[in-house]
């Protein structure tokens, strides 16, 4: 057998004479000594053998005296005894470590391992009999039972110091024995712990004092953990411990969380509930074994949170939003979060707030005037609410952006009417709400809500009447905003859609040339008058349609576009010019008693105040046969003059509205705190004719485009069935459609031979080059 080295530092494998042989005999050539080699003889005595050059040299182990064994156990058994009485061990520990170390040598380690196995069981067999009949109380008892625990402890520990040569040789050796930790271990296991009686109270009084603790007693959280390690270490914690543990937790939490969600409201129980979680999490850091937080925590979150997700969704997520409580919410969504199918249900719940929230917007007509703002604001909210509660999850972006869209179109066309309009508020001048940079972003929330309409063609619409409008009068507060705005329309939507309004601009660019080119023309003309006109060309393709008014200019101005019209028709021949008198506008010096004014407004309303010029008082009929202009539009105008708040005329009879025989007279005592100042023009205001108007051109546009779309498909397909063509148009066309409208269509264009039915297949569409 191989050499064994031994454990102990201190102690030689060769003894003296073994030495002072190697040094009387070295190795002729000069070498050191190899090491030994050991082998077994016939006797079982393990001899040491030394090689010096040919020769063999033996050493045998010298023998024991007979009574040797006997001694040296009785002094061994008397140091246990002293260790397990706590009495002092009359023995030095080095000697005692060297007697089991020479035992164990010869070849005695079974029965010493025997012999100190019985010793220490027949110490905690003893122990047990101060645990029966005992009448103490549970704290007490557990008092007691944790010092056995300790003094057990600590008794193994010296025990095994003493016979530490047995533990690391013979029992290292042997697998199928315990060490001598593991032994005492197993006879407190086997003798104490297993004992129905010692069990019953030990489990008993640590669930008591767990339970006092959960109803905010004050415990001994040490003497928890040393019993609970203790189950730990003996092996019996999960069966004799864990188990009752989590159906008492179980227990408790059910109750409490059914009672609880009765008494108090969501927020406060959902602090309850992140309390009690912090709790059980603390318990298992102090005293409780690592391996019971899974089970603990999921059975808080299942009794407290899984059994009441529905409740507390259904009865405090809509106030909590509704009250914007941010804290309160990101707890919420927290705590579910640690529920399985919680996030869902509250996915759930969130998109059917949204919903029913933004539907009572939408909706609305009351709230037309401020729908878009309300979305805007909204809008901002629930991105808050992603952000820092929801922690920018990507369910809850996506499942707001389907929601937004699902409410936002439930009322057809408006949202997409009403958010044109708002960006017209925005971008009109006079706008001093924000600043460049509070515009742009502004317009950036905007195209979100933009995003989510389905009649974007209803927005161009209503967009481009507005633009026009700005751009005529004057009125944009920045070429840089509109067109920033612009671009951004043409990213969301594609070159087609911005086409006619980058044409729009590019005639006002286009107009500032030929005006250039018009005001070096008149300076060659002999009589140019001393007006001022400034014509904008504009194509008749790119702007919204209007209706030509006939209105009776005065001399002057009708010589004045009589020379434009030359200037013009020299340079490009071919062309026609028709004027629009109701998107003119003017600027008048006026005198009054305080001084002289200027004042900034509509072709119509100068007509009418040039009246002025040749007498004091006119009736509303003489107005109207003097300039020509139509009823309703002339009393908007004279309201505007009269009845606002720079009142140029004054109206007899007072009121706030213009009505047939009404008399007008310049009112020479107007003041003003301005120089120039600008009348409102009340006819620039949009009227529910011009609403309806405008929506019915979108749908003829959209009848157009469907038939267009139509023949497309058909003449690349040359044959289709009915429903392959309706998925196909519902692909291309970027308005919502209902399916009968599109089979209105299509019997339209069968009707007009651009297609026919398949004579065998009704449904079944063949294409007519």
């Amino acid at each position: 057998m191989g050499l064994l080295l031994r454990p102990v530092a201190c102690s030689s494998f060769f003894d003296s004479s073994l030495m002072d042989l190697c040094c009387k005999y070295p190795f002729p050539c000069g070498c050191k000594w190899a090491w030994p080699a050991a082998k077994e003889d016939r006797t079982g005595l393990v001899s040491v053998s030394l090689k010096v050059g040919q020769r063999e040299l033996w050493q045998e182990r010298p023998t024991l005296p007979d009574n040797y064994m006997q001694e040296t156990w009785q002094k061994l058994h008397e140091a246990v005894r002293a260790i397990q009485s706590s009495t002092s061990i009359k023995y030095n520990l080095e000697e005692l470590y060297q007697a089991v170390e020479n035992v164990c040598s010869y070849k005695a380690s079974p029965v010493l391992y025997k012999q100190l196995q019985q010793v220490c069981e027949d110490h905690v067999k003893a122990q047990i009999l101060q645990f029966r009949g005992d009448s103490l109380d549970s704290l007490l008892f557990l008092k007691k039972i944790n010092k056995c625990w300790q003094d057990h402890c600590r008794q193994m520990i010296m025990i095994r110091s003493i016979f530490l040569f047995l533990d690391r040789t013979y029992v290292l050796q042997n697998s199928m024995l315990p060490s001598i930790w593991d032994m005492g271990l197993e006879l407190f296991r086997n003798h104490v712990i297993s004992d129905k009686l010692v069990q019953t109270k030990t489990i008993d009084g640590i669930l008591l004092l767990i339970e006092r603790e959960r109803n905010g007693e004050a415990v001994d959280r040490s003497l928890l953990r040393s019993l609970l390690s203790m189950l730990s270490d003996l092996q019996v914690y999960k069966d004799s411990f864990e188990q009752r543990f989590l159906e008492d937790t179980n227990c408790l939490y059910t109750a409490e969380g059914q009672r609880l969600m009765q008494e108090r409201e969501v927020p406060e129980y959902l602090h309850h509930v992140n309390k009690r979680l912090e709790e059980e999490a603390d318990r298992v850091v102090t005293y409780l074994d690592h391996s019971t937080q899974k089970p603990l925590i999921a059975c808080v979150e299942k009794q407290l949170l899984g059994q009441h997700i529905t409740a507390i969704l259904q009865k405090g997520l809509d106030n909590l939003l509704d009250e914007n409580r941010i804290a309160d919410l990101t707890q919420m969504c927290q705590l579910l979060s640690r529920v399985k199918m919680g996030h869902e249900i509250l996915l759930q719940h969130w998109s059917e707030y949204i919903k029913n929230f933004g539907t009572t917007i939408v909706v609305n007509p009351e709230k037309d005037k401020d729908m878009v703002q309300e979305l805007l604001d909204f809008k901002d909210k629930v991105d808050h609410i992603i952000e820092v509660c929801f922690q920018k999850n990507e369910k809850f972006i996506n499942l707001t952006k389907e929601s937004f869209e699902t409410f936002i179109n439930k009322r057809p066309n408006k949202p997409a009417e009403l958010i044109a309009k708002h960006v017209d508020s925005k971008l009109r001048a006079g706008n001093k709400e924000a600043t460049d940079e509070e515009l742009e972003r502004i317009l950036d929330k905007i195209m979100i809500i933009f995003r989510f309409i389905h009649g974007k063609d209803v927005f161009e619409a209503f967009y481009k009447k507005d633009l026009a409008k700005r751009l005529l009068v004057g009125k944009s507060a920045s070429v840089d905003a509109e067109k920033s705005m612009l671009s951004k329309l043409k990213h969301e939507c594609g070159g087609a859609f911005t086409s006619k309004l980058e044409g729009m601009f590019k005639d006002m660019e286009l107009s500032k040339d030929v005006m250039v080119q018009f005001k070096q023309y008149m300076q060659n003309q002999s009589d140019s008058g001393n007006i001022d006109l400034t014509v904008n060309i504009l194509t008749m393709g790119y702007w919204p349609t209007y209706t030509p008014m006939d209105v009776l200019l005065p001399p002057e101005m009708v010589k004045l576009q009589e020379i434009f019209k030359a200037f013009y028709l020299g340079k490009h021949s071919g062309r026609k010019l028709q004027w629009q008198t109701s998107l003119g506008h003017a600027v008048l010096k006026a005198k009054f008693k305080e001084g002289k004014k200027e004042f900034q407004v509509s072709l119509f309303q100068t007509l009418v105040l040039l009246m002025f010029n040749d007498g004091d008082e006119f009736s509303f009929e003489e107005i109207k046969m003097a300039t020509g202009i139509e009823d309703s539009e002339l009393k908007r105008t004279l309201q505007s003059l009269a009845c606002g708040k720079a009142r140029v005329l004054n109206k007899n009879p007072r009121g706030k509205d213009v009505e047939d025989g009404d008399k007008f007279t310049f009112n020479d005592d107007f003041k003003h705190k301005l120089f120039r100042i600008k009348i409102n023009q009340i006819q620039m205001k949009e009227t529910v004719e011009e609403q309806v108007s405008t929506t019915e051109r979108v749908f003829q546009d959209r009848q157009y485009q469907i038939d267009a779309a139509i023949v497309r498909i058909m003449k690349m397909r040359k044959t289709l069935g009915h429903n392959l063509l309706v998925s196909e148009l519902y692909n291309q066309l970027k308005f919502p459609v209902k399916p009968g409208d599109l089979k209105k269509r299509i019997e339209s264009l069968i009707d007009r031979d651009y297609m026919e039915r398949d004579k065998e297949n009704p449904n079944q569409y063949h294409y007519i080059a």
